[in-house]
């Protein structure tokens, strides 16, 4: 019944990338990959990430680089903050104003620090999505053609292709560059009130409904009446209330994956306002991961494909909501993302490789640098052995796999 906690790098247990080339005398250099706050030891410079509390922090490794950063950046922003927000026009400019100053940062760690692996993470491409996706997407319910931001992600993907060219620019032609997404990104048709849903349908009770639309709370809930309750988010997480392990759980051990199939049933049955069946698909985490730590949801969930996102709040009375619980939001994760690579001089013409996943980077960086991979590491190295001739108009891949070029 607790509340959630950020992750953080203390939180991290297991060797990154970064841990890895260090111990091999390799000089690293990060900049605001996230989950690096609070700064640990790497054998080289960081700037952690957009999960650092303030400019008052420690955020950076060694400890003096951050007057140095302060110079270079005349202060320092860690994101876009407040990036929903109806304010679309002041929101632009901050955009630009952080990816801006992210890269004039980057360009002088390039160039003034040695380095043999240089990471950076910029989050401007996650907040336009966010921000301006219904005004150039004419499949968005909210699209308005001709209107004045309908190019504002086009004419800030132009800007972001010249940053990264002056960028490259700095390095030496050799050097071997990848371009790395964590997710894709679509439009959001709507959200799921997921808690809503589960009241509705008599899994969920609260003391008492509240008059307004609040924030979802343990306090709020009566547990010896609740069998379920599920959190907001890109995707849903679902708990279980069940007897002996939570401290008022009601469902009986032996009931248990009873009642998570009944609701991968009722999941994958919900509709939208008008009658159709959105596709939603939940998943138990055991099925996603091959291990399970802390404390687990029991249910994964993802709303229609990734089209509607979850919606923790309650007070809607509905379970539909066009209006996001933590601010104006037209786009949502999506599965595929995007992954480029340039091996040094070599021309390979673009090839197109298939079956790509996040994991694959990891054991691909550490090839360029002829060091082994861990046993335990997932994923397998990238390179062109990995063409194939699938159709160039067939979908290819889902949770997590992607299509890429090198």
């Amino acid at each position: 019944y607790d509340d959630y906690a950020f992750a953080h790098s203390g939180s991290i247990k297991h060797d990154l990338v970064w841990d890895i080339l260090s111990r091999a005398g390799k000089q690293v250099v990060l900049l605001g990959v996230p989950q690096t706050y609070p700064p640990r030891w790497i054998n080289g410079h960081m700037v952690s990430c957009f999960l650092t509390p303030s400019r008052d922090s420690r955020y950076t490794y060694p400890l003096q680089l951050k007057a140095e950063i302060e110079a270079v950046a005349d202060g320092y922003v860690f994101d876009v903050e407040d990036f929903r927000t109806p304010n679309k026009r002041e929101l632009l400019q901050r955009i630009y104003d952080k990816t801006r100053q992210h890269f004039h940062v980057a360009k002088y760690l390039a160039v003034t620090k040695p380095w043999d692996f240089f990471m950076m993470v910029e989050m401007g491409p996650d907040r336009i999505h966010h921000g301006f996706w219904k005004y150039f997407d004419s499949t968005h319910a909210k699209y308005e053609a001709g209107n004045p931001l309908e190019h504002a992600i086009r004419d800030y993907y132009r800007y972001l292709d010249a940053e990264i060219g002056e960028f490259l620019a700095c390095l030496d032609p050799e050097t071997v560059v990848l371009v790395v997404s964590d997710h894709g990104a679509k439009k959001m048709d709507g959200g799921i009130c997921f808690n809503e849903w589960l009241i509705k349908n008599g899994y969920l009770t609260l003391r008492q409904y509240p008059g307004q639309v609040t924030a979802m709370s343990p306090k709020l809930v009566d547990w010896s009446a609740t069998r379920a309750w599920g959190e907001g988010g890109y995707y849903g997480r679902l708990f279980l209330n069940v007897k002996g392990r939570e401290p008022q759980g009601v469902i009986e051990p032996y009931h248990y994956e009873r009642v998570r199939d009944e609701l991968i049933a009722a999941i994958a049955a919900i509709e939208d306002p008008q009658g159709n069946n959105i596709g939603s698909c939940a998943y138990r985490p055991q099925e996603l991961y091959r291990e399970t730590n802390g404390v687990p949801p029991d249910l994964i969930v993802y709303f229609g494909d990734l089209n509607w996102r979850s919606v923790g709040s309650v007070g809607v009375n509905s379970i539909y909501s066009f209006e996001n619980d933590t601010g104006p939001d037209d786009a949502n994760h999506d599965w595929n993302g995007i992954f480029l690579m340039r091996a040094g001089r070599r021309d390979l013409g673009g090839v197109r490789l298939h079956g790509l996943e996040l994991m694959d980077v990891a054991p691909t960086i550490l090839r360029q640098f002829d060091l082994p991979v861990p046993e335990d590491m997932l994923g397998s190295v990238i390179d062109d052995s990995r063409t194939d001739n699938h159709d160039e108009g067939e979908e290819v891949g889902r949770c997590g796999h992607s299509v890429g070029y090198l």
